[in-house]
């Protein structure tokens, strides 16, 4: 049995003008696998911030976190990497995305808004992310999901 903690994250479901916000979340931008913008929860900090913040640090944008829509979960047994991530319907607030905003973390290189069309030409995760963001379901499960190499 593996000794790794799980990580909880908090995602970002941000739907304006009918197109989803998508990041590529990885150091180096060297994947092809896009998600939504979002993170690590820091302890003593509620979801809904953790998320506010986390949002607004890959995209500069401003949103306001709204209820739950879905529960997704990784992992990478080869590694012991396990995650539990809580995707919000969010609304955006202020801002907008351009070229020269640099997340200060350095994982988020590229960040675009797509239509749900769009979406079947790109690889993302989780499966469930065109259900939960055009969806109406207010909280869904993914059951655990094996993260693939990139």
């Amino acid at each position: 049995m593996s000794t790794c903690p799980i990580r909880l994250a908090t995602r970002a479901l941000l739907l304006h003008d009918d197109r989803l916000l998508l990041v590529n979340a990885f150091p180096g931008a060297s994947s092809t696998l896009w998600c939504a913008p979002g993170g690590g929860a820091d302890p003593h900090m509620s979801l809904p911030d953790n998320l506010a913040r986390e949002v607004h640090e890959e995209t500069g944008l401003s949103i306001s976190v709204g209820p739950p829509a879905l529960v997704n979960e990784f992992h990478n047994p080869d590694t012991g990497f396990h995650q539990v991530e809580v995707f919000f319907r969010c609304t955006l607030t202020s801002g907008e995305l351009t070229d020269d905003w640099i997340d200060p973390e350095g994982i988020v290189h590229r960040r675009r808004w797509v239509t749900r069309a769009e979406m079947a030409g790109l690889r993302f995760k989780p499966d469930a992310l065109p259900a939960a963001a055009w969806g109406t379901a207010t909280c869904g499960y993914d059951p655990l999901e094996r993260l693939a190499k990139a």
